[in-house]
Formats: structure tokens, sequence, C-alpha cells
């Protein structure tokens, strides 16, 4: 309670220029005036989410430290949305992203980039919510005995309740300031972890790095088997195009940098955030060796890697200080991820979908509000209806599903921007929902055949049948 009173203290601060101008502009970018630091450091936050910060520590036992792999191909990513992304979206003056579709394809190619960008992040948001909401059911609500019926369910309604509680005056103008607590609430819970293992164990700060160093679940490569997932090229160059996909053609995460006063301050947003980004990966995946370590000290049996971090934080070996450090961080992390995602899906709706900005601006805002409620309960729609699957392994494979969304937004820009080629804007919806389906039947027949898997490099085989797709309906123009 005392951290949601927090955040909507925060709000009541920074929305009140929204309340005063009753404009959608501070809800939506920011009145283009947040400061780039404020945004590199809050991205953080909304990039991690509660997946990382549950999911990354356990990972190590079997995937050690090659994610780190595809985090250097973020890099690469990220380079390319500063160099080419944020300069057009800049000229172009942009609320929305998919605005670009409009200008350079028609309207049923933006309608359709918008629908993608829609569908996938409404799946992730409710992922990221329900897989944190389920750590509280079964480490917090059934310890506590209130895990009666419709406990559950009231429990997501409150955090859904409270995002949209401090989002719905100053959207993003406020989230750019409740991210930056968020993104500190995150990194100081996994800090403390490590320091109070540290201690536990009897390590000082150099021991313990060399500890980490020295497990067997701290190798970064992988060189010799060409069909893993997980292998350099595969993993490297995914983590480039999943950059440039999920950051660069993604309306929540380049929402906020929309936000920033200028390109310049946009640029240096990303550069810094790309930086620290590594560390913070870095430092989540030395946490999973650590946590392992203290497990197998006490004995501990982990049932499955994301219960690995919430058995060892909540399990009183170290303590009920940690436990609630904890508890917090991991709240931060369902707030930071699915605070932006409700503004930015807001965002999409009422530009590119309603076209609000055709209305009045009383209209406009009223549409807004009702646009935002919605938003919230979708969301508790969707996340219960995760909850009646009751098997993680099916949601997990829903979540992985909406990555497959990607593929065709970045078919379609990538086409844009390298051709001056003119698709055909009827026939573009059907060749971004083609691309997706070819790409399963893809995966699943070579890895039937000779057990090759694309892993996460399955965006780019996506994004290039779109570009195909694309080609083929199209004229030069």
């Amino acid at each position: 309670m005392g951290y949601a009173g927090i955040l909507l203290v925060i709000a009541r601060i920074t929305s009140r220029k929204s309340r005063e101008t009753e404009g959608n502009e501070h809800f939506y970018v920011a009145g283009k005036s947040a400061p780039w630091y404020a945004v590199a450091f809050g991205m953080l936050g909304a990039s991690l989410s509660g997946v990382t910060f549950i999911s990354v520590p356990g990972w190590v036992a079997t995937q050690g430290f090659t994610y780190m792999q595809m985090v250097l191909g973020y890099l690469v990513g990220y380079g390319f949305i500063m160099a080419v992304l944020l300069p057009l979206y800049y000229r172009l003056g942009l609320t929305s992203i998919y605005g670009y579709f409009e200008e350079r394809f028609g309207p049923k190619a933006y309608l359709t980039g918008a629908g993608f960008f829609i569908l996938s992040r409404t799946i992730g948001a409710s992922f990221r919510l329900f897989l944190v909401a389920l750590v509280l059911k079964m480490f917090v609500l059934e310890p506590l005995g209130w895990d009666f019926t419709g406990g559950y369910a009231l429990s997501i309604l409150a955090i859904l309740g409270v995002i949209w509680a401090y989002t719905r005056h100053g959207g993003l103008g406020t989230i750019v300031w409740t991210d930056t607590l968020q993104t500190a609430a995150m990194m100081i819970a996994v800090i403390a972890s490590a320091v109070a293992i540290a201690h536990a164990l009897d390590w000082t700060g150099w021991e313990m790095i060399e500890n980490v160093r020295e497990s067997s679940m701290s190798n970064w490569w992988v060189w010799n088997d060409w069909k893993a997932p997980n292998h350099f090229v595969k993993h490297f160059l995914a983590g480039a195009f999943v950059a440039t996909a999920m950051t660069g053609m993604d309306q929540d995460m380049m929402q906020k940098n929309l936000a920033c006063r200028n390109l310049r301050e946009a640029r240096l947003n990303m550069a810094s955030f790309s930086a620290v980004l590594v560390f913070v990966n870095i430092l989540f995946l030395g946490l999973g060796v650590l946590l392992y370590t203290w497990a197998d000290a006490q004995g501990l049996t982990i049932a499955r890697a994301d219960s690995l971090y919430p058995s060892v934080a909540l399990g009183g070996t170290l303590g009920w200080g940690l436990g609630l450090v904890f508890l917090i961080g991991l709240l931060a992390s369902a707030f930071s991820s699915a605070d932006s995602a409700m503004t930015a899906l807001t965002t999409s709706i009422c530009v590119d979908v309603l076209k609000t900005e055709r209305r009045s601006p009383q209209s406009a805002i009223r549409m807004r509000k009702r646009v935002h409620i919605g938003v919230a309960l979708a969301l508790f729609i969707v996340i219960m209806l995760f909850s009646k699957v009751n098997d993680t392994s099916v949601v997990s494979a829903i979540f992985t599903a909406a990555n497959y969304t990607y593929g065709p937004l970045l078919g379609l820009f990538a086409f844009g921007l390298a051709t001056n080629w003119k698709p055909r804007d009827r026939w573009i919806p059907a060749v971004a929902l083609l691309s997706p389906v070819l790409c399963f039947g893809l995966e699943s027949g070579m890895n039937t055949l000779w057990e090759f898997s694309f892993g996460f490099a399955l965006l780019p085989v996506n994004g290039l049948i779109s570009f195909l797709g694309l080609w083929a309906i199209s004229k030069k123009g």
C-alpha cells in the first residue's frame, strides 16, 4: 500500500500540467519535454519486466550466460535505431510510429501495423502480469491463507487499478518518473539479494565476483553445435533483429523516445540505455549463479527455473527483510512494464484506429479516457484466460507466439526503408497474416526433420518472408 501511495503522489505532481491543459499530448508523449536521462533509466525497468526479474536468474542452470550473446546483438539493433529510425520518426513528427506506414504504403498497411502491435503488446503485457501474479499467489497469498475464491482475480484487479489510477491523467508524462522509481526498486532488490547471499556465505565482494566468474554456469559462448537455438551466430543476429523490431518498431518503447525534447536527446537516451542494459543483464545472470549456489548449500529443491528467485528470497533463509525488498522489486517490475504498455495501447488505439486527432480536443480527451479504461479491462480478461489454462508451459507458448507478430512489422519497415516499390495496399494484411503461419510451419518442419531450431533467429526469418511477400505484391513506384 505504501509503495502504491508513493506512485500516486508522483502521479499527482507530474500530471498537474495535463490536468491544467487537459491535453492529450502530455498523455501520449509527455509534451515532448521529458529529460533524456530519466527516460533512459525508466526504460530499463520497462525492458526488463517481471519476466526478466523472475526468469533470467533461473536460466543460468541450463543456459549459462549465453543470453549475453543476444544482449551484445542488441547493441547493433540499438545502433540502427539511433542512426535510422529515430531520425525518421522525428522528421515525420509522429505520435504513433505506425503513421509511417500510412504515408509510405496506405491506410490498410497503417491499420495492419497498428493491429499487430496491439495484439502482441496485449498478449505480452498480460503474460508478464500473469507471471508476477502467479508468483504472488504461490508465495504470498497461499502461505498467508488468502487464496480464497476470487482472491487471485482481486489481486490482479488491484494491480491494474493502481496502474490505471496513476496513469489516467499524466500518461507518459507520469510514467517517465514512476518508471525511474520502479527501475531503482528492481536494481536495489537484485543488489540486496547478491549482498545477502555473499554475506551468508562469508564472501567478500571480490570473492563473490570470482566465484561467479569461475562457476560452470558462467559460460558465455556456444560455437560447437550449429543446430542449437543458442548458437552464437543465431543468438547475436537474433539480438540485433529483436532489438530493432521489438524496441525500434514497438510503439511502447519508441513512445518514450518520442517524449524527449529533440532527436539529439533521444539518441543520448538510447545510447546510455544500451550501455547500462548490458551491465544490468550481467548482474541478473550473476545473481542466478549466487541463487543456485545458496539453494545448493541449503538443500533447497527448485522445481523449475521461474521459482528459483522467489523460493530463495521468500524462503526465510536470508531473513524477512530480503523477502520484503524482493516483493517491492517484483511489484515494480510488474508496474513498469504494464503501465507503459497500457499507455502505448491507449495511444495506438486512439491515434491509429479511432483517429481521435480529427475530433475536437474535448471529444478526443473523453475518448482517450474511455479507451484507457477499456485497455485495463482487456488486460484483466486476457490474464484471467491465462490463469484458466493453468499451465505455464502452454501460456509461455502463447507468449512466444506473440513474438511472431513482430516479423511482419520488421518486414514492413525494412521494405519501406530499403526500396521505393509500392505494394498493393489491399493485399498487405494478407501478407502480414500469412508470414507468421509460414514461419511456424518452417520451424516445426526443420525441427522434425533435422532437429534444427532457428531459436530467436526466427524473427528475422519472419521479417524476410514478409519482405518477399510485399515484393511479390508490389509495383515499382
